[in-house]
């Protein structure tokens, strides 16, 4: 399954499914990580599992921040909680629950 762009549903169910069958929107997002109808034109995701040194993640996370797309920084964040040493672990999913408090004070439901 595309899930960046018009991806598969699976009709059954009525989910969409990645290609393990795990359920996963392939329903575009707006700048504010909100779903866009199907068909819509909406920005490009952000690439998951992407392994970054610490300095690439604060530097990639700041460039969305400052693009005013911080539910994209927040999946900056999360690769970098989901893949780095457990001693990090914390400090990114913080700094992940932060960008998500930011996106949802840009969006107007703080």
């Amino acid at each position: 399954m595309d899930v960046t762009g018009g991806g598969d549903r699976d009709r059954g169910q009525g989910r969409d499914r990645d290609a393990e069958g795990r359920a996963r929107s392939a329903r575009p997002r707006d700048g504010l990580g909100r779903p866009l109808p199907y068909g819509a034109e909406g920005v490009a995701r952000q690439p998951e599992g992407v392994l970054r040194t610490p300095a690439e993640t604060v530097r990639e996370a700041q460039r969305l921040l400052d693009a005013g797309m911080p539910f994209h920084a927040h999946e900056v964040f999360e690769d970098a909680w989901k893949s780095g040493p457990a001693a990090e672990a914390e400090l990114w999913r913080g700094l992940a629950q932060l960008a998500v408090g930011l996106t949802h004070a840009a969006r107007g439901n703080a």
